[in-house]
């Protein structure tokens, strides 16, 4: 992997929603970015109270189907945390060699994520892919190991396990979604102390920083607009401040896009999913919440033409040119087909991404 502190680096569960956003993304974005893709869960299926599916049915094509079709050969980090340490496929295989055999076979630049919670039997497989694709490894760490007085240590001994030089390892510190940025102020000197103490620094081929604020869950967010800060954003433009004044090494900038990483599944027979659209301003997420999208009372999905006119009458919106979300909002506004759940999480993904990309790009032309 090749880029700078000038990159973007969104972590997304790769479902349908995100990537048909990222399919639909501007052709100069997409070199401006490189997605980390999350292997979803498998899904449970209340009603029959099991899995929905195999991990063989779940895997079967999911490189040619949702990579490759969706992203393409360029470069990219996959990890299959989410698939569970313990699932094999019905033969034995291990998934994360199953799915690195069909990059492979796809010619997708893929480049394999594991961190210090794996397992033996995952970092085994990890080092015979680094040794069969010559390519790069990514290890993800989370500030909770970061942190650690053994931590340095630990690393040492993953990357001897792992037969790996940090030279040619990408590192990406993970804050997931802390509980409170603020004072923004004393959580960026706390990051800038595990940053300085990180050992091989200089050696990482790249290093990212991803976190969000974005919340856990909708229900908590009034009906009507509510803005929610983009901590993470306005974390990352101080950190960069200080890291630049003490000439330590920059990261780069990586998020959640407009999700949290934890994912609660729900038993949709009996869940009230509202219309809403997230959408990202220079500083906030501009929410705009609706009621159920079952709710005959108020025109169930039809509720996405009026909180599309909402965002189009703000002074945050970015007018129809600027992504695909975008200009699917400005249709709904003036009457189009408001669609379905799983399109508004492409809408709200391909805005957010557009936007970063710039916002990143501004950031360090000024």
């Amino acid at each position: 992997m090749d880029f700078d502190h000038s990159h973007y680096v969104p972590c997304l569960r790769w479902k349908m929603g995100e990537y048909q956003a990222v399919l639909r993304l501007h052709d100069t974005t997409k070199k401006m970015f490189t997605p980390l893709i999350q292997v979803p869960e498998i899904g449970y299926d209340f009603k029959a109270k099991k899995l929905k599916k195999t991990i063989d049915e779940h895997l079967y094509e999911f490189v040619s189907k949702k990579i490759l079709k969706k992203w393409g050969t360029s470069f990219c980090f996959v990890d299959l945390k989410l698939v569970g340490l313990s699932v094999r496929m019905e033969n034995g295989v291990h998934p994360v060699k199953y799915v690195f055999d069909d990059l492979r076979k796809a010619k997708c630049s893929a480049i394999p994520v594991t961190g210090l919670d794996r397992d033996k039997a995952y970092h085994q497989e990890i080092k015979k892919i680094l040794a069969k694709d010559d390519r790069s490894i990514c290890l993800r760490i989370s500030i909770e190991e970061a942190v650690k007085s053994s931590f340095e240590e630990e690393i040492g001994s993953l990357l001897s396990l792992l037969s790996v030089q940090a030279n040619n390892c990408d590192l990406i510190l993970d804050l997931g979604a802390p509980a409170n940025f603020e004072p923004l102020e004393g959580f960026s000197k706390l990051i800038i102390g595990v940053v300085n103490k990180m050992p091989y620094l200089r050696e990482w081929q790249t290093f990212t920083i991803i976190s969000t604020f974005f919340p856990e869950s909708m229900s908590g967010i009034k009906i009507g607009p509510t803005n929610i800060p983009r901590y993470e954003w306005q974390l990352y433009r101080i950190l960069i401040d200080r890291l630049l004044k003490r000439g330590i090494r920059l990261p780069t900038f990586g998020d959640y896009a407009t999700a949290h990483p934890s994912f609660r599944e729900f038993d949709m027979r009996k869940a009230k999913p509202s219309v809403k659209i997230r959408y990202s301003t220079d500083n906030s997420f501009y929410i705009l919440k609706g009621h159920n999208i079952r709710g005959e009372r108020y025109g169930k999905n039809k509720q996405y033409h009026s909180l599309s006119r909402k965002v189009v009458e703000s002074r945050c919106f970015c007018g129809s040119d600027f992504s695909w979300g975008d200009e699917y909002i400005q249709q709904c506004a003036n009457g189009g087909k408001p669609g379905s759940l799983t399109t508004w999480v492409t809408v709200d993904t391909n805005h957010h991404i557009e936007k970063v990309t710039q916002d990143i790009a501004s950031f360090y032309a000024s």
